[in-house]
């Protein structure tokens, strides 16, 4: 049984009462658990991360595909154990909700700034017009 409980101004509501779902249960021992609801990383923020790595390509030659792998391994790989080895396992961003997915980006352009001197703008910037006009259809 799941259920979608809303916290909005020190309030928590839900669909459905929680004396409701309790008389659904049948005799037994449960477990509760709340986990915070997220959002799958949007379109705009997809978009973005391939222009980024399409300004990447022309300012370095590098193809946009090797700088997404380049930055999904350093930021998003993790180690796991299989068996009694530790071993790392790449991340993929396709998997990142809005927020995981906004901190990859800005990981991704503090990086590019310090490591490459690249910078990429973000919507909010002063030239943001101007590089979508220059990489969003590349």
């Amino acid at each position: 049984m799941e259920v979608e409980l809303v916290k909005k101004d020190g309030n928590v509501s839900m669909e459905k009462s929680f004396d409701y779902l309790c008389s659904r249960l049948s005799n037994g021992v449960y477990t509760l658990k709340i986990v915070r609801k997220t959002k799958p990383r949007t379109i705009p923020q997809n978009s973005l991360m391939w222009m980024w790595f399409k300004c990447l390509e022309e300012q370095t030659g590098q193809p946009k595909e090797d700088w997404h792998d380049y930055y999904a391994a350093k930021f998003l790989s993790r180690q796991v154990m299989i068996g009694n080895r530790l071993v790392w396992v790449p991340g993929r961003s396709s998997t990142l909700n809005s927020l995981q997915m906004t901190n990859f980006l800005n990981k991704v352009q503090a990086d590019a700034a310090t490591e490459w001197g690249i910078n990429l703008p973000l919507p909010a910037d002063r030239f943001f017009a101007d590089f979508i006009d220059e990489y969003q259809n590349r």
